[in-house]
């Protein structure tokens, strides 16, 4: 009998304890969840300091009861122009060649995706990369067959290359040398992911690449899985640094399918990012970040090194910045 009195003593003093750090979670892991949206949305999280831009073109049309998908393409579309953004579309930092190619991808709340690939002379490839999940029975288009499709569709030729980063590529050729710098490309994207008022998902990524990276190479922004992934039942998740490192644990979706087992959108970005720097050699030389959303509203981010931020806009915050918690 005095087994049995201590035994259930000592259950119940276990049953508390992990009552104590369910409810004090930030305790036993780096600050869980750092926000969440009143009854869930509308929401609309982006990544990088020009997500504040584009999260205010998402939040006017999320604001007014409009589709998620509507919103993450336009809210992509402010950066894709804005010859001040060197790492995503108009005036993005070229390749070794001094072309400006573009990758993109957008997906919705039904598992529809659409994108474009090694893109050149188009202003706005997340809306080529919409036509192609919406007029065409394929995901990806690519290169000359990409920009062919889009000049089909109604799109403009355009020279993407301005004179600030064409003088930066011919500085660059001076010595040739390829090592970016951690944070200070801003990693060449925009990842964007919205809940609508309605608890639709959706998402867009859009980048004009690493600069001065050799001619044809794609990174994880256009590839559904990798820089973006969106299941309407769990979440939605995208990604921001060293492309190769992301595709190689398809970063977003493995985000996704933690959240899916359970896991809060904070803790999964944290274990996204871990994996990472288990598999991927001199880890401690790159910058990996990912941001995530669940249909509750709640959201995360988390990177390998310090320096990686976004922005959150809902009705109760007011497109902010944050700063993501970080491994080193």
């Amino acid at each position: 009998m005095n087994n049995r009195r201590q035994f259930l003593k000592i259950s119940a003093m276990g049953a508390a304890f992990f009552s104590y750090l369910r409810g004090n979670s930030t305790s036993v892991d780096q600050h869980i969840n750092p926000g969440k949206a009143p009854a869930g949305g509308p929401i609309v999280l982006s990544t990088w300091d020009h997500g504040i831009p584009a999260n205010q073109a998402a939040w006017d049309i999320l604001s007014k009861g409009g589709r998620a998908l509507d919103a993450v393409e336009k809210g992509v579309m402010v950066p894709e122009a804005d010859p001040k953004v060197n790492t995503v579309g108009y005036g993005g930092l070229p390749d070794r060649d001094g072309k400006v190619t573009l990758d993109a991808c957008i997906m919705d709340e039904n598992d529809n995706c659409g994108s474009v690939a090694f893109l050149q002379n188009i202003m706005h490839p997340i809306s080529v990369a919409r036509k192609v999940m919406e007029d065409t029975p394929h995901v990806m288009l690519v290169g000359e067959g990409a920009r062919q499709f889009a000049l089909s569709k109604g799109f403009k030729e355009e020279n993407l290359l301005t004179p600030e980063s064409e003088k930066a590529w011919k500085e660059w050729l001076k010595t040739a040398k390829y090592e970016p710098v951690i944070n200070i490309e801003r990693h060449d994207t925009i990842g964007m992911i919205a809940l609508d008022a309605n608890g639709k998902l959706s998402g867009a990524c859009t980048t004009s690449g690493m600069a001065f990276k050799m001619h044809g190479r794609v990174g994880d922004s256009p590839i559904i899985g990798a820089g973006l992934y969106v299941d309407n039942e769990v979440g939605a998740a995208c990604s921001t640094g060293l492309g190769e490192a992301v595709i190689r644990t398809v970063g977003s979706h493995l985000v996704v399918e933690l959240m899916r087992q359970g896991m809060s959108p904070q803790k999964a970005c944290v274990t996204a990012v871990e994996r990472i720097k288990k598999k991927y050699p001199g880890y401690d030389k790159i910058q990996v970040g990912f941001l995530a959303l669940n249909k509750k509203g709640e959201y995360g981010a988390y990177a390998i090194q310090k320096g990686f931020n976004y922005a959150v806009y809902s009705n109760s915050v007011q497109n902010k910045l944050f700063d993501a918690k970080s491994s080193m």
